[in-house]
């Protein structure tokens, strides 16, 4: 719970200019560190946009084979709709002066940066899209107190399309995914729809201030005070032939002559905002593009900056990065944006699906967000094998610190296994100090949590080994204990005194799943993390476990709120124990229960058919809101 509590971040990619020094923290006193550059390149920028082509011509003509990149390459730009310009419902209440009650925030990595979710809260008001309707609850009268249709100038919303919010004073920005589409059927590129922004004033009846469109897909987004950075992914537009006949050569020699004739455009992005009744365009210019060495010319990243404390969007002051990335991770002062890299698909590998593949490589880009606008590029390196998720990367004390599993974790002869490697600036290259491998030998990573100067690393075949890591020191990092236990928790949340509570599946001791888990582990000794207690629901499953948004602690209470199926349990978490405190199920059952959150002493709970107020120590229904 906070008052006004930092929000959370992951921040996002770009720039342009090579700093010459870190922008990072420093890390404390001690032996230098050894020299072990990663194979990571640094980013470079482009000095023309004859070069640019050049470049991004030659990198896609060495990575295209015969039936394009894989599935990406052939995909078309997007067709730009009408803005939502009116608001209906109740007139919102305006901000009182008096202090917000305390409330929870969402459940996010680190402090300082704040992640989009499906509901936001400031203790004032509840703010949530449901249905491609906008709708602000007054928490204090437990009752709507405005709504604006959005689902007109974002059709995909009417169809199910699920909407995030960030929340900056009377400002929401909404954000939806959907990306462009392809007509397979025909093998034909058509116009789809992009990924929409829309800046919202809650100030009095909800209004749109203003949108903002690129091509692409949505990655994520993250928000530090007033700034939010939008990670958008683009592929190149170009439609290749695709001829049924021939041979594999020379599919692949037409697929690059359509590269050859391409122009630059073909792989900038577009853009389009909106500024009340004005419409504005653009692309991206060559000179805000920069790439590492080492790339494949298929995709691109751009980060678009907004201050929420403003009436407009503007153009996003966008930058991009030839290259890929799924996974972005960051604080309140820098970020870092990583992506997997193997062998079929980098240049010069002849065509997709060349066998037998590299090892995948986890490339990752460090970024200065300390300041508002677009973040600064500091450096950049690699570490073998692939990411579970974000939370398997830390930043501390100058440091960051990457969890990665490399091998094949499936068959009779598994041949995986995990390391923490850890990572420090110099120059512009993310250097290896130290590394802990051999992890979880013919298992994979499912869940990871640092904290501090520790790590918990939980690996699942058959059984759960939870790793305690002792990384205190960067360039000798080691394992310190290990809890081996059936199941494997596929999220780690830190509780206080040296707790840790583990969510999951249960299993057998073949590995069969059995049902919903939730471990309490002890963690105070590094050498002997014991699990003191377990909730088990049998044959259930938690959206938690891909989905972290979706669960809510109270420390001051022990209070968890976790969803399990359609319904969320309450949890009452102890030193010692795991307690339930009971269901709290929403009427009409047109979805199941995805959000949970806390204003003052009343739990609020959040589906498609509405919001419902509940006592969280009894799990008594206090009201309900349906969505009408």
């Amino acid at each position: 719970m906070t008052r006004g509590a930092p929000i959370f971040a992951v921040g996002t990619l770009a720039a342009l200019t090579l700093l010459g020094g870190s922008a990072f923290p420093a890390a404390p006193p001690g032996p230098p560190a050894p020299r072990q550059p990663t194979a990571a390149p640094l980013l470079v920028s482009y000095d023309s946009c004859a070069q640019a082509l050049a470049g991004l011509r030659a990198a896609a003509g060495a990575s295209v084979g015969p039936w394009g990149f894989g599935g990406n390459g052939w995909r078309t730009g997007a067709a730009f709709g009408d803005v939502a310009k009116d608001a209906t419902g109740a007139r919102a209440m305006p901000q009182s002066a008096q202090p917000a009650p305390e409330h929870s925030t969402t459940n996010v990595h680190e402090a300082g940066a704040d992640e989009p979710d499906l509901v936001k809260t400031d203790g004032r008001r509840i703010v949530t899209v449901t249905r491609g309707v906008l709708r602000v609850v007054d928490p204090a009268a437990r009752r709507e107190t405005g709504r604006l249709d959005l689902t007109r100038s974002t059709p995909e919303l009417r169809w199910g399309e699920q909407a995030s919010l960030l929340l900056h004073g009377d400002r929401a920005l909404v954000l939806t995914r959907t990306g462009v589409e392809l007509q397979r059927a025909t093998r034909e590129a058509r116009p789809g729809t992009a990924p929409r922004l829309i800046l919202v004033d809650l100030a009095g009846a909800p209004r749109v201030l203003g949108t903002y469109r690129m091509d692409g897909s949505l990655v994520d987004a993250r928000q530090t005070g007033s700034t939010a950075r939008v990670v958008v992914r683009t592929h190149p537009r170009l439609v290749f032939p695709y001829a049924e006949r021939g041979t594999d050569a020379a599919r692949t020699a037409a697929n690059r002559a359509v590269i050859a004739s391409a122009g630059v455009e073909a792989w900038l992005p577009a853009y389009e905002w909106t500024d009340g009744a004005q419409r504005h365009v653009g692309r991206v210019g060559c000179e805000r593009l920069s790439r590492p060495p080492a790339w494949s010319g298929t995709s691109m990243l751009t980060v678009l900056s907004f201050d929420l404390a403003g009436d407009r969007l503007g153009d996003g002051d966008p930058v991009s990065v030839a290259a890929d990335a799924t996974t972005v991770y960051g604080t309140g002062t820098s970020l870092y944006l990583a992506g997997e890299r193997s062998g079929s698909t980098r240049p010069g590998s002849g065509r997709v699906g060349d066998w037998p593949p590299e090892p995948p490589v986890t490339e990752i880009h460090g970024f200065d967000t300390s300041g508002p606008g677009r973040p600064r590029y500091v450096a950049s390196g690699s570490v073998p094998g692939s990411l579970v998720n974000q939370y398997a990367l830390s930043e501390w004390q100058g440091h960051l610190r990457v969890a990665t599993t490399t091998g094949d974790a499936w068959g009779t002869r598994p041949t995986s296994e995990s390391a923490v490697y850890v990572l420090r600036p110099d120059g512009n290259s993310l250097v290896r100090t130290g590394a802990v491998t051999g992890l979880g030998p013919g298992e994979r990573i499912y869940s990871v949590r640092f904290l501090g100067g520790s790590a918990y690393v939980v690996t699942f075949r058959l059984t759960d080994p939870l790793y305690a890591v002792d990384l205190t020191d960067p360039t000798a990092p080691r394992v310190t204990g290990e809890l081996k236990i059936t199941g494997y928790s596929a999220y780690l949340h830190p509780l206080p005194e040296g707790r840790l509570l583990g969510v999951g599946q249960e299993a057998d001791r073949r590995g069969r799943a059995q049902g919903l888990q939730v471990s309490l582990f002890d963690v105070r000794d590094p050498a002997r993390p014991t699990r003191l207690d377990q909730w088990h629901v049998p044959r259930a499953y938690s959206a938690l476990e891909h989905d972290t948004h979706a669960f809510l602690h109270h420390p001051e209470t022990g209070l968890v709120a976790l969803p399990v199926g359609e319904d969320v349990r309450l949890l009452r978490v102890s030193g010692t124990d795991i307690g339930e405190v009971g269901t709290v199920s929403h009427a009409g059952r047109a979805g199941p229960v995805l959000r949970s959150l806390l204003v003052g002493d009343v739990l609020w709970t959040v589906s498609d058919a509405g919001l419902r107020a509940t006592d969280p120590a009894t799990a008594r229904s206090l009201d309900w809101l349906p969505v009408t």
